[in-house]
């Protein structure tokens, strides 16, 4: 189209250039037929008058003669002495482009005549209408031809390109269809394109055909290359660079559910079961260092075995497959990494690093089925000893029912702790950042088996709420509490204690904590009770009901993990909290996260309007200490300031 638009440039500048050619011959031509036209008039003129005297002219003839104009436009008599005897002026208009002509070439001029006796003289000009005529009509001939020989180029070069497109098209889009059927045949995109049918549609066309292949096979093998990388940063966990979840299920459904051979190994699942509390007392920062951590002991002890492959699921849960491995096999790799883990429990000073779940799967074995099965295996980890493994067998389920085991081992142990008493207490200061504040000790609890083996806290508390029975454990938790401070005489001490949402909300558990306190006014006066921001918004009458009723007794209430909720600053005023504690995702990094810094800020700015002390938890450097002062909080709390202590 390009091509096309030029030619029709090229041949209307040609058609001007002629135009412009002939005008100006046909204008030469005009002006030399004019001179031939004057001079021949002043001939014939001076002939005329040559043998004549002025009385041998008769005037009046003369005028007769030449009135029309048709010959001459103006004509002057005059005598010897130069007088004028008669003048007839008949000018006439000429054609546009005539009119041009002649005044750009000045080929009309005034013509003179003197006869013999020289008493006659004459003036006149000539008059050129017909010659004028002539010219424009010679014009408009030679703009119309001309015209006709460029337009009809430009029509027949239209049909031309039209019909040449055409045919270009037609044999592109078969070679196409040839090219793409040989290669889906073939599979392959480098499949030369030589056979008779395409010589005959366009042999020139192959080659270039050939180097398209070329590209679009590197094209090709460079978008996969780039694919495989998104995929593979996609299904990659940013803290191990492990394969996350969505390459574990892609995995499984390829190599063990969905696979043509026969094929059979173990499953295991490995929990960290200390890595919320990890999060909330010391930092995420070291939340991070230790799945890093047992991500390396796992990646260590399962790269003995051919094949295996680690995934992590979750924030807490990693996934190992161990292909062609018996259970009996499996055996050994959770006693491993049992002596894995408590040595570097031992290290980090943890109450517990992780315990494992294994199954056995075989060809066909549904994902959502498999991991069923594995997560009652962990439960009953859980429920042994610190670090612990089980496995699961197919002989261990009755009726194929396996959800009910790991719960009835839990609600056995849950059981055992609260009859036996079995709780180790703890406790964690907060350092006031201000002579006037008042801060408080938080009570940690650690739970034991009958062996004298510290559970895991985080999944103990969990199955008591799941079993519902974190009521019990709470109570457990306060006597025990308020037994400590009377028999240690620390009742000068201010103590924090959690409560869990479902306990704060329960009109009998309410109750009992009432009574409770009044029987020991002298010490209510010192506790403050922590209840996530979470739970309280999901019930705000109850929570009222429980706020109301600690302020009667004389206790001060904490709204902990404020910050990950949505809650308005009307919900505080109605509640009316003594004290809120900061998540520790905002104080993670706040030296150089300056939203956090804003929002700490405004909510202390908030909060002191109404009366409420913040505090800020997980504070695990100095840096982040510093930033926490220039905020105006009222106190922190994290390993930094002091690791957890025994009552």
């Amino acid at each position: 189209m390009a091509g096309f638009k030029k030619l029709i440039f090229i041949q209307i500048i040609s058609w001007l250039l002629c135009v412009a050619a002939g005008s100006y011959f046909i204008s030469i031509s005009f002006d030399s037929a004019v001179s031939d036209a004057q001079k021949n008039a002043q001939t014939t003129v001076t002939k005329y008058i040559n043998g004549l005297t002025l009385d041998e002219i008769s005037a009046q003839n003369v005028k007769q003669s030449i009135a029309d104009g048709k010959t001459f436009s103006s004509f002057t008599l005059r005598d010897y002495q130069g007088a004028e005897i008669f003048s007839i002026n008949s000018p006439t208009r000429l054609p546009m482009f005539a009119e041009f002509v002649q005044s750009s070439f000045n080929s009309v001029r005034p013509q003179f005549a003197v006869n013999d006796a020289a008493d006659i003289k004459v003036e006149f000009t000539l008059n050129i209408q017909h010659l004028a005529e002539q010219l424009q009509i010679s014009l408009f001939i030679v703009i119309a031809i001309s015209a006709i020989l460029v337009i009809i180029p430009i029509i027949l070069m239209q049909s031309i390109f039209y019909q040449l497109n055409k045919n270009i098209s037609t044999t592109v889009s078969d070679i196409i269809d040839i090219y793409i059927n040989q290669n889906q045949v073939d599979e392959n995109l480098d499949t030369a394109l030589d056979s008779s049918r395409l010589k005959t549609l366009g042999k020139d066309l192959v080659p270039s055909f050939n180097r398209l292949s070329h590209f679009l096979k590197t094209k090709g093998e460079d978008i996969q290359s780039a694919a495989m990388t998104i995929k593979h940063e996609a299904y990659k966990d940013v803290i191990t660079a492990l394969g996350n979840r969505n390459m574990f299920v892609e995995y499984y459904e390829k190599n063990i559910e969905n696979t043509e051979q026969s094929t059979f190994g173990s499953l295991a699942m490995i929990r960290c079961s200390e890595l919320q509390a990890i999060n909330q007392s010391r930092g995420y920062q070291k939340g991070d260092e230790y799945v890093k951590g047992v991500a390396d002991i796992i990646k260590h002890i399962s790269g003995t075995y051919t094949g295996s492959q680690v995934f992590r699921l979750n924030s807490s849960d990693f996934a190992v497959v161990l292909p062609h491995t018996p259970l009996k096999e499996a055996e050994r790799f959770g006693e491993n990494l049992q002596s894995r883990f408590t040595q570097y429990q031992q290290n980090q000073e943890l109450s517990s690093v992780a315990n494992t779940g294994i199954v056995g799967y075989e060809k066909g074995k549904p994902l959502g089925e498999l991991l069923s099965v594995v997560d009652n295996a962990m439960s009953m980890a859980q429920s042994k000893q610190v670090n612990a493994w089980h496995v699961q067998r197919e002989t261990d389920l009755v009726n194929n029912i396996s959800a009910g085991f790991g719960n009835q081992n839990w609600r056995k142990v849950i059981n055992e702790v609260i009859e036996s008493k079995r709780v180790h207490l703890v406790m964690q200061n907060i350092m006031p950042l201000g002579k006037s504040i008042k801060a408080y000790a938080e009570v940690q609890v650690r739970f034991k088996t009958e062996d004298n083996q510290v559970l895991p806290t985080a999944s103990f508390l969990a199955m008591a709420e799941k079993l519902d029975m974190a009521i019990e454990i709470d109570r457990l938790i306060i006597d025990s509490s308020l037994e400590k401070v009377k028999s240690r005489n620390l009742s000068e001490k201010f103590f924090g204690l959690n409560v869990t949402a479902s306990s704060a909300h329960n009109d009998q558990f309410v109750i009992w904590l009432e009574r409770r306190l009044l029987k020991d006014t002298h010490i209510a006066s010192k506790l403050v009770f922590e209840v996530s921001e979470f739970g309280l918004q999901q019930n705000i009458k109850a929570s009222k009901r429980f706020i109301d009723m600690v302020h009667r007794v004389g206790a001060r209430v904490t709204v902990e993990r404020f910050g990950v909720g949505l809650t308005s600053f009307k919900f505080f005023r109605d509640l009316k909290p003594d004290f809120i504690k900061m998540d520790a995702s905002y104080t993670r990094g706040l030296e150089d996260d300056k939203n956090n810094q804003y929002f700490m800020r405004l909510m202390v700015d908030l909060a002191h309007r109404i009366g409420v002390s913040v505090f800020a938890e997980g504070v695990e450097s100095q840096e982040e200490k510093h930033i926490i002062e220039t905020l105006c909080l009222d106190g922190v709390q994290g390993y930094y300031i002091e690791k957890p202590k025994d009552i």
